[in-house]
């Protein structure tokens, strides 16, 4: 029988792999584990309740499909959910921290000191020491955790992430010169930049690859005129092969520091050598840059990068976590990563800020212990929308008194007030499907979704329902 559930299983994800993205089947199926066959019933574990409620709300329609196109029209799936238990040993989501320290406490679930005071020994020589015309070695300013294999791909980035590289596969023969990356901060604009240089070093060792900040480039330029070295300052840029210059908008304003990037840029774009540009914005968008600048700037690809769905966020905590040899609860991850939407740097800082408080205080890390830190953490509105707070909007604005909400009633007005406060407990809170339910008349998650469902659809086909639910939404940010 257990070679039957795993063959089935198998069969399912076939299916599957083929009907979603490749990111979102790795993130929400490759961790699933088949635990059983019985009558028809095929039980699957999954990491946390998170997790459950995600494929219940996204994927329960080509789950049903699928379960019974494998085991027939009765078949049927059921979840076994990995609680948040530290029990023992064990438990499948301990922290584990490797140590050598003899004094270290006994629990093995707290995790121990980090040195966060440790600075890097890999300090970069300043590169820009002006050595005229003769061609020296220059340190490139490359980060080197900053490559291809560290940045997870997803839908956000695909198009930015394969340009980048082609790029450095082949370096200035590509239609990709320059290439000007653009997004909000904290989007990987940097870490991308990073990523092509390196790869450009690994397989062109001879060529001279640079990563140069805007900022540096203006004040070594302002250093060159004090001097009175332009040329040196100029001929030094015009022997590099890869020149990378990230944060190119701080250039708006500066005629003169535009003038001569525009020559380095002609001069390296003539004689085939590679520039890669980022800027937090389009180039049309772009102010204060000289049209002829910003010419070239299209002369190449301009890809952006957006900011990553929750199974890239999650990807890309589980990567940063696995890089640095850390284990923490998936129900911890999960929840980071739909609490921060805004940043992957600050969802990145929000993930530091846990390890380093659990390490200090000696917590083990929780899902209580994340949503504590995150509260302090992400900049909330001065009030806090809870699902009581909600659930009072709602019945003020339909005239019902509050405990109707929780009543055992079929009537009309009652079980859609019900529905749409369910919704915007959905949309306002971090809390999970069933403790919603269980706050709005102790109904099980389903029943929630199935609210959601019909708020959003009733949204769709009633101008009137979606301005009474536009109005409770104004209520509720007042």
């Amino acid at each position: 029988m257990k070679k039957k559930y795993n063959e089935v299983w198998e069969r399912c994800l076939s299916i599957i792999r083929d009907n979603v993205h490749a990111q979102s089947f790795k993130t929400w199926f490759e961790p699933i584990i088949p635990i059983k066959l019985e009558n028809d019933v095929l039980t699957i574990q999954v990491p946390s309740q998170f997790f459950y409620e995600w494929l219940e709300e996204h994927y329960i329609g080509l789950l049903k499909k699928t379960i019974k196109r494998e085991l027939g029209p009765e078949g049927k799936l059921e979840y076994s959910i990995i609680m948040d238990s530290y029990a023992g040993p064990s438990g499948p989501l301990a922290i584990s921290y490797p140590t050598s320290n003899q004094n270290a406490t006994k629990n093995p679930y707290v995790a121990m000191p980090l040195d966060l005071n440790k600075s890097s020994s890999n300090e970069i020589p300043n590169p820009f020491i002006i050595p005229g015309l003769k061609k020296i070695k220059v340190e490139s300013q490359l980060v080197e955790s900053y490559s291809f294999e560290n940045f997870v791909e997803g839908e956000c980035n695909r198009l930015a992430r394969s340009a980048g590289y082609a790029v450095a596969e082949n370096p200035g023969k590509t239609a990709f010169n320059p290439l000007l990356v653009f997004s909000q901060t904290g989007l990987g604009k940097t870490h991308l930049a990073h990523a092509i240089g390196l790869q450009v070093k690994s397989n062109f060792p001879e060529k001279t690859v640079l990563y140069v900040q805007t900022e540096q480039f203006v004040n070594q330029y302002i250093e060159s005129v004090k001097n009175k070295n332009q040329n040196d300052f100029v001929h030094f840029y015009q022997m590099i092969d890869v020149l990378i210059i990230d944060d190119i908008q701080f250039l708006a304003g500066k005629e003169k520091t535009q003038d001569v990037f525009f020559h380095v840029f002609n001069h390296l774009h003539q004689n085939g050598k590679q520039l890669v540009i980022t800027c937090d914005k389009p180039p049309v968008e772009l102010k204060g840059m000289e049209p002829r600048l910003l010419s070239r700037f299209k002369w190449g690809l301009s890809a952006d990068l957006q900011m990553p769905n929750l199974e890239t966020r999650i990807a890309i905590l589980k990567q940063k976590l696995y890089s640095d040899g850390i284990r923490i609860p998936n129900d911890v991850i999960d929840y980071l990563a739909a609490s921060i939407t805004t940043s992957v740097r600050e969802m990145e800082g929000a993930l530091i800020s846990l390890i380093a408080q659990s390490s200090l205080n000696k917590k083990a890390i929780t899902i209580d212990l994340a949503r504590q830190m995150i509260d302090r953490f992400v900049k909330n509105s001065s009030k806090e929308i809870t699902i009581d707070y909600i659930q009072k909007v709602v019945c003020d604005y339909y005239g019902l008194p509050i405990d109707q909400i929780y009543a055992k009633t079929r009537k009309r007005e009652i079980v859609q007030a019900r529905q749409v406060a369910m919704y915007f407990a959905k949309k306002h809170t971090k809390s999970s499907l069933a403790t919603i339910g269980q706050q709005c008349g102790n109904k099980d998650h389903a029943t929630v979704l199935h609210a959601c469902k019909t708020v959003s659809n009733l949204m769709d086909t009633d101008k009137e329902f979606k301005a009474s639910v536009h109005r409770i939404d104004q209520k509720l940010m007042q």
